[in-house]
Parts: C-alpha cells; structure tokens; sequence
C-alpha cells in the first residue's frame, strides 16, 4: 500500500470523560463538559446518572458538550436501576454514588460483564456501611446496593485488594471527599495496576477542590472531606489511548501520521505513547501549527523488537502496540499487564489467538505477553474475531494494513469509545 500521509482528530478521553461526570455529579453547581467523548461507554455513564437523579443537557449544536446538573442537596435517587453495559468506569464508579442515595440502588450490565471483576470496590463500600446484595456470582454484576443508615463521621479506613484493576482505588477516590470525616484507603495487593490512572483521578478530585494525599510506595491514599465542585466549565483532552491505532498504523504501514490538540502534559496513560513508538523505530516530533499542537509520527515500514518491555504504566495501550510488534525484526516479552485477563474480555488470551489465526507467533507470559518475529510470507488474511472487545476491533484493523484478506467480525464494538472507528480509518487511508 501507500505510505500514509493523514491528519486524524481524536474524540475526547473516556477515562477523563466519566471521571468528568462522576465528578460534575458530586458537586452543587451546573457544569459544562466541553469536548465530552460520545461513545457507548460514556452515553452509558450519563444514563446511571440520570437514574440516580443527576441531570446531563446535551447541547442541540454540539453533541460533545454536555451540561451537568447535580441532584438538589446532594442527594441521589434511590429505588432506582442502573445499567452498565460492558464499561468498566460505569460498574466500578458508580456504585460509590450509592453510599448517597435515598434509596436502594440495583446495578446490571451486559451478560459479558457478569464476568468482570467487582469485588473490591463492593467490599470497600461494605466498608463505609453499605450492605451489598449479589443476585449471581458473588463479586459480579447484577447486584443491589443499600446505603447506610449513616455515613461514619470519622475518617474512614478502606482496605482493598485492587490487583484486578486501578478503576477499584479510582471508584473510591471519587467519593471519598464526600465522606464526612474523609478516607484512608490501603491497597493490599502485591502491585498496584496502571498508576498513571490513580493519578489521574488524584489529580481530577484535585482540580474539583479536593485534597488526596498518597503514600510513597503509592498503597495508601488519604482523601480529606471537602465539597467538590469542578469549574463552570471543563474542556477535555483528546483521548490518547485511541490515537495509538491511528499513530500506530505510521509505523506498520510507513509514512506520517499526525494527530492534533496533543497536550504538552497530561495525566493520560496514553501520553506514554509516542516514546514507545520511537522505541520501535517511529520518528516522532510535535509540531505547533497555527496555535495547535500535534504529535507526528513518522515510520518508514520497518519495526524493532524491545526485547522486555514494561507496558505497566499503559496496559490500555498493549493491543495497539501488539498489532505493530507482530511486524518487529525481533521478540519482545510485554510483562506488567497481567490484570489485562479481567478488561472486556481476556486480552492476553484474544491476542494470542488472533495473532496465531494469521499466521504470527505468540505466548502468554505470567504477566504478560510475548510476540516473536515469523517471516513475512508466513502471514495470512483471516476473520479476525473481536470479542466484544472495541481494542481487539482496532488491533486487527492495523493488522490489515500490511496483511492482505483481514476481515474485523463486529467491527461495531468500537463504538464503545470511538463512535466513528470506520469513517476515522478510511479517512486515514485517503478511501
């Protein structure tokens, strides 16, 4: 194929998208979201909100701003059902809300989401007092959430395992300030996962007036009691996990690749990106083009191996990065992604099998993944499966680039974060 030559705009983070709204919710004031992603994940989220009482205006010209009304008194409904889908930040986030509803409040989901852990942050709200009522597998959607009677008036202690995944600490972050003695929450597990996103909710809790303090080895959080309220208005960065497929495609396919409004800094796991990929052989620059700042990524087709690589910080990114290594002059071992097992489907699993279905070499590791070099006419087109799982839909679309006959069963699952994964792929290839 040709070498790429695109520019690619990137809808707004789903991770800072619903924290956004979990935040927005908590205050006392309207907030007005500009740059909102609308994807399933996030029109999921303001729909469990909407249940708890909590009012989301879309703008009539522009379906990406949207404006938060909290509950009036702070209090949210209960007696009320919520629905989660298959979104990770819907099922882990939103139960914290319950600890201050009138009411019981039932949560549920996609059957797929049955299998997602839950226990943690469940176990941390049985904690603070709630009683937590399972109606399948313990530990697992569907279940029922009771508020206390009374929330304690001293500072609370949480302690959680939250191995399984960063979104546990994240859902109890976003409530603590709204105890009134505040929280001290511990992690008990071996490792704490995908830290850049704790900090990320540190920092949003933060900019909504809150005050979080964590420990040095990053286990124990304190979050003091404080009203939160975001500004009047709060505009979000692009979502840089989802420009991997697209700055990603530069190095599989050669050429250039560029993708505006990048952020000097960020707290988005996927700001890690192009230094991976300059890793990998991209060369990488940001440009300022009339006041607009963007990351370029530039390959010439060729792909080196990193040997062992710690994608710890940036798990959410690995299935990208999969796809461009199945292409690499030599293995890499990707470790530090273990809890990549319990995301929407079991990711280190699927990219073993979707890579071995056209032809390449790879085996799950303990924590992690290795991907070995196969000479380039062992690959073969196929029917790559996506496992309702939008990063797999977007792992196999780059695999299509170089590998001729691909074909992406439900190629639909993306609209879970990116609503125009098509229109936005054949674009970038001038179709």
């Amino acid at each position: 194929m040709q070498p790429l030559e695109a520019t690619v705009t990137v809808p707004g983070s789903k991770s800072l998208s619903n924290r956004y709204l979990i935040l927005a919710a908590l205050g006392s004031q309207p907030v007005r979201l500009v740059g909102l992603l609308r994807s399933r994940d996030t029109d999921l989220m303001m729909g469990a909100l909407e249940a708890l009482g909590v009012h989301c205006e879309v703008d009539a010209d522009v379906e990406t701003t949207v404006t938060v009304t909290p509950p009036a008194g702070g209090r949210f409904r209960g007696n009320t059902d919520l629905f989660c889908g298959l979104a990770g930040t819907v099922m882990r986030f939103v139960p914290g809300l319950a600890l201050f509803a009138d009411g019981p409040v039932h949560f549920d989901g996609d059957e797929q989401a049955y299998a997602r852990p839950m226990k943690p942050v469940l176990d941390g709200l049985e904690q603070l007092g709630a009683t937590v009522e399972y109606h399948g597998e313990i530990g697992k959607l569907p279940f029922t959430i009771t508020p206390p009677a009374a929330l304690p008036q001293t500072r609370a202690h949480v302690s959680i395992d939250s191995s399984g995944s960063s979104q546990f600490i994240s859902g109890l972050l976003l409530i603590g300030s709204r105890l009134p003695g505040g929280l001290t929450l511990q992690h008990t597990g071996e490792k704490t996962p995908s830290l850049p996103h704790i900090r990320m909710t540190v920092a949003d809790v933060t900019g909504a007036g809150g005050e979080v303090h964590a420990d040095e080895t990053a286990r124990t959080w304190t979050v003091e009691p404080r009203a939160l309220q975001l500004p009047d208005t709060v505009t979000v960065e692009p979502d840089l996990s989802n420009a991997a497929p697209f700055l990603g495609a530069a190095l599989i396919a050669g050429g250039t690749v560029r993708v505006p409004h990048w952020p000097e800094t960020t707290t988005q796991p996927g700001g890690l990106l192009p230094g991976y990929l300059e890793q990998m052989g991209a060369t990488v620059a940001f440009p300022v083009i009339d006041d607009v700042r963007y990351c370029e990524v530039t390959g010439n087709g060729t792909v080196h191996g990193l040997g062992t690589f710690d994608l710890t910080a940036a798990g959410e990114i690995a299935p990208s990065l999969a796809a461009v290594l199945v292409f690499a002059d030599a293995s890499t071992d990707m470790v530090g992604i273990g809890h990549l097992r319990g995301h929407e489907t079991n990711r280190l699993a699927a990219l073993v099998a979707e890579i071995a279905r056209v032809g390449g070499k790879a085996e799950e590791l303990p924590d992690g993944l290795r991907i070995e070099p196969v000479p380039a006419e062992q690959l073969r087109g196929a029917d790559m499966e996506t496992y309702a799982d939008h990063r797999m839909a977007t792992f196999a679309a780059m695999l299509g680039l170089r590998i001729v006959g691909i074909k992406v069963k439900n190629v639909a699952t993306t609209r879970k974060t990116l609503p125009d994964f098509v229109g936005m792929w054949n674009g970038m290839l001038g179709e």
